[in-house]
């Protein structure tokens, strides 16, 4: 069917026809449901059967059925294979979440983390047989700190939010160490909002520091909440609306004058890889999320990893055990190559289960030596062009609250839409008709209706240009006909969904319908 083709029951020019082919309304799990009905075969059982609760104990032993769905492994397959099918993802096309990255991820790192010796390896293996992936730990860890500009590196944290619990956990125990008694924490008021929980959850009352008119942070604002009793500032570089902090330097010298420390959001690393280094502009530890800025899979793709990067000062506060390397020499024995150094008195301890999440070390290393210094630093220059583009082809259209140039992302708010009764959360729900995930909306909080674009490095400029002109379109519709902008999805197998009541009232239980 041409793509010029007209509007069809509310589906915009262009938009992708989801309503034709091969498309199924599927019911849950439990719903295929039939008693009797198994997925597997297995042989007789051919040693004494025991009672779980002799072997186990009588606490280990559920007292109710485990209600789970019967059902045939064809069944199964097709219903997880349908459900896949709804899902937006970057391999079908732009995933424009603001501070997300939501990068096209190599499939050449698929394969190199599917080798065995790296998936099929038991995460309990002594490091004699895990020399391997302990090299490539180890060169990870020396990777991320040369391209952060930190003195060291620990992979265990799962995540980004995880990782900035590790870095205020290290600063906490730090000024332990020192006997220093600092009870605040200073984040600016277009921080992530995990920055403030990873402070509280480590016992510090968060001061907010507000930011200048020009979206950035400046030096006498933290001057004026700067005091002995504040143990540091949590910074994001380039911030939340997309801006390079350019005082950063002061900034970190106000800080480190009354003997604070600096903690670097490292969400937003993508737009300056090769260009600038957190370490160098003054930030002690830092984490990075390896399934946005070095290409692994990001949300439903596979679990997250948020390294913690650390100055000189913190490394003795490391989560045990650190990976370590006693020297290069081939003829030595494998115990000696590479092993965990559990003693390390003043660590904050074990902040996860053996090493962390080892398939996105293998992926992120594999991204990392594929592209190399000067790949890195294109990454960073294509993910800023872009960026800019999206600005300057949307900028005369929608509300720009900063005008100017960006990093990796752009702000754009709902404000002109404003006549219409056209809000940016209509406006993200139609781009789902145009086949598109909405962007990231309402954050930062510092701007009203706010919409958050960042489009990587990996969408090509064809890719810009159609997510534009489905922007461009919706804006238009808006002011022609504002009803089916406010009402949208239609395209979609359910339209606009109570998405307050589902939060407030989630059902987590299927129950069967009576009768059955």
């Amino acid at each position: 069917m041409s793509e010029r083709q007209g509007n069809q029951g509310g589906r915009p020019v262009g938009a992708p026809n989801v309503a034709r082919g091969f498309s199924y309304d599927e019911p849950l799990i439990f719903e295929h449901s039939r008693p009797g009905r198994v997925g597997f075969s297995l042989a007789d059982c051919d040693v004494p059967e025991v009672d779980p609760a002799e072997v186990l104990g009588a606490a280990a032993v559920r007292e109710d059925a485990l209600t789970l769905p019967e059902v045939s492994e064809v069944e199964v397959m097709r219903h997880f294979t349908r459900l896949s099918t709804w899902n937006a993802a970057v391999d079908f096309g732009l995933y424009p979440l603001g501070s997300c990255t939501m990068k096209y991820n190599p499939r050449v790192n698929e394969r190199v983390a599917a080798l065995p010796g790296f998936a099929q390896a038991h995460p309990l293996q002594p490091p004699a047989l895990s020399q391997g992936f302990l090299e490539l730990a180890w060169r990870l860890e020396r990777g991320l700190a040369e391209v952060s500009g930190m003195d060291a590196v620990s992979l265990q944290p799962a995540a980004g939010a995880q990782g900035e619990l590790v870095g205020m956990m290290m600063i906490r125990a730090y000024f332990a160490d020192r006997g220093e008694v600092r009870t605040k924490v200073l984040v600016p008021d277009s921080a992530h909002g995990t920055n403030p929980a990873s402070a509280a959850l480590n016992a510090y009352e968060v001061v907010t520091v507000l930011t200048g008119d020009d979206g950035l942070l400046h030096p006498d604002e933290v001057e004026k909440a700067m005091a002995p009793d504040v143990a540091g500032l949590m910074l994001t570089n380039p911030n939340t609306l997309g801006l390079f902090e350019t005082r950063i330097a002061e900034i970190a010298d106000v800080v480190h004058r009354q003997g604070g420390l600096i903690y670097g959001d490292g969400a937003n690393l993508n737009a300056i890889l090769g260009v600038a280094r957190p370490g160098d502009l003054g930030i002690d530890v830092m984490h990075f999320n390896l399934h946005k800025t070095f290409s692994t899979p990001h949300g439903g793709g596979g679990p997250g990893a948020g390294p913690v990067g650390v100055k000189a000062l913190l490394e003795p506060y490391l989560p045990r055990p650190v990976i370590t390397r006693n020297g290069d020499d081939a003829g030595a024995d494998a115990d000696e190559i590479g092993g965990l150094d559990f003693e390390r008195p003043k660590s904050i301890g074990r902040v996860h289960g053996n090493f962390g999440n080892v398939g996105m070390f293998v992926r992120a290393w594999a991204y990392l030596r594929a592209l190399g210094p000067e790949g890195l630093r294109r990454c960073a220059e294509m993910a800023v062009l872009n960026a800019n583009y999206l600005l300057a082809r949307l900028g005369d259209t929608f509300f720009v609250p900063y005008p100017g140039r960006v990093m990796h992302e752009c702000i754009l708010s709902d404000r002109h839409l404003a006549d219409t009764g056209v809000t940016t959360l209509d406006v993200a729900k139609r781009l789902i008709d145009h086949g598109y995930h909405p962007p990231t909306i309402y954050f930062p909080l510092v701007v009203e209706g706010a919409i958050m674009i960042e489009p990587t490095e990996s969408e090509p400029k064809e890719g810009l240009d159609r997510f534009i002109e489905a922007l461009l379109a919706i804006e238009r519709e808006a002011h022609a006909d504002p009803e089916t902008v406010k009402t949208a999805p239609h395209t979609t197998r359910h339209n606009r969904l109570d998405e307050t009541r589902a939060a407030r009232k989630p059902v987590l239980r299927w129950e069967p319908p009576e009768g059955e």
